[in-house]
């Protein structure tokens, strides 16, 4: 079992303190970060997924509307 005398014995690590602590700050750093990427990544799809509805839906509207035109347009000629 390893015992410390003091705080500063603890930190040190046995002189591993750096690698020790600086994996722990990075691991605790990304572990933080992936739900937030997650979130900004889901969000970002929902709007865009919403934004391409929106513009199928607006195409088929104004294809509706010229096949609709166009036939009125031969009805009208014969």
């Amino acid at each position: 079992m390893i015992y410390w005398h003091s705080l500063s014995d603890f930190l040190a690590m046995g002189s591993h303190g750096l690698y020790v602590w600086g994996s722990f700050i990075v691991m605790a750093a990304l572990m933080i970060l992936e739900p937030v990427l997650l979130v900004r990544g889901r969000k970002s799809l929902i709007a865009r997924l919403k934004r391409q509805y929106r513009a199928e839906k607006l195409d088929r509207r104004a294809a509706g509307a010229s096949s609709a035109s166009h036939s009125t347009m031969l009805e009208e000629s014969h």
